[in-house]
């Protein structure tokens, strides 16, 4: 099961790290024309600052467990990807955008897997 946590760690900082480096390096108004609508509902200083969050959260999941200093931060980043993954569905249903919570889901399962098992029975 430990392989199993470290892949599933390794997916969802390769998709959050991708995502968060897009919403940290390209303008908003690239952002909507490259399908993401949703971040015409925000200003572009929160679009910046969810990128810098996705990336201290991708630094979280890897860096503490792989150098054993204080593991713990590896369930912590999970569950705060989680949560964002909340927020995420819940901004992408007022928009009605259905297809994209199916997406916030399964990386809100990933990471919810994550968190369960460097929280429970698979800590390091």
């Amino acid at each position: 099961m430990n392989i199993v946590l470290w892949i599933t760690a390794g997916l969802l900082a390769a998709a959050f790290a991708a995502t968060g480096l897009m919403k940290l390096t390209q303008p908003k108004e690239k952002l909507a024309a490259a399908g993401q609508a949703w971040t015409e509902d925000f200003s572009a200083g929160v679009i910046k600052l969810i990128g810098a969050l996705e990336l201290l959260a991708v630094v979280g999941l890897i860096l503490p467990a792989l150098l054993d200093i204080a593991p713990v931060l590896v369930p912590l980043a999970a569950t705060g990807l989680a949560l964002t993954m909340i927020g995420a569905a819940v901004v992408h249903a007022r928009r009605k955008e259905y297809q994209a919570i199916a997406v916030n889901v399964v990386l809100l399962i990933l990471a919810a897997v994550v968190a369960w098992g460097r929280f429970g029975p698979y800590s390091f």
